[in-house]
């Protein structure tokens, strides 16, 4: 090789580096996914909520998350009572088509077992394997274990073993009895 060729090929070379170091240092920052509340609500339609119109009630911070997030204009619930509702929600599954969840009669009693089959896709694993971390938090409704829970002992299998990352909920409702609240396997205050 010629002089000339030496500088020639030291030009172009000298380029391409310039040229890929320019790529990698304008390269878009990873950006991290946004964050998602789902907020599910017992007997609480869109004529409840101030950021949907409604005066006789303040809802001063749902309507906050609705202003600086994103608001839904037209959802269905999948049946008329909470734990149809949370089964479909967390599986995408019409849970009267699921005999196998024993939903087809309405809500599930405070001493059910878990509703949700172990190893179902639902909506927590979907997030968790996006890299989000999950976590429950209020009314849960969808049992535990896989016989009569033992509300003295480890609750499992219950939201953990479906794709949640942490659960602070109530077993059931208020006016079921045991009423407790759940931090992930554990009853809190026994």
């Amino acid at each position: 090789m010629n002089a000339d060729s030496l500088k020639r090929w030291g030009l172009l070379a000298s380029a391409l580096t310039s040229l890929t170091g320019t790529a990698v240092a304008q390269a878009p920052e990873k950006s991290t996914p946004p964050n998602l509340v789902v907020i599910l609500c017992d007997d609480v339609g869109w004529g409840d909520l101030g950021c949907y119109g409604a005066t006789k009630i303040k809802t001063p911070n749902l309507d906050g998350l609705a202003k600086d997030g994103m608001r839904f204009t037209d959802a269905h619930a999948s049946a008329a009572v909470c734990t149809p509702t949370r089964y479909s929600l967390l599986t995408g599954e019409y849970s009267w088509r699921k005999d196998s969840a024993g939903l087809n009669k309405g809500v599930a009693n405070a001493d059910s077992p878990l509703l949700i089959p172990v190893g179902s896709t639902t909506l927590p694993g979907i997030m968790k394997s996006a890299g989000y971390r999950t976590g429950a938090v209020g009314k849960w409704h969808l049992g535990f274990g896989t016989t009569t829970p033992d509300y003295n002992k480890e609750l499992s299998p219950g939201p953990l073993e479906i794709g949640f990352d942490h659960s602070y909920i109530m077993a059931a409702t208020g006016d079921r009895v045991p009423c407790v609240y759940v931090q992930d396997h554990r009853v809190v205050g026994l």
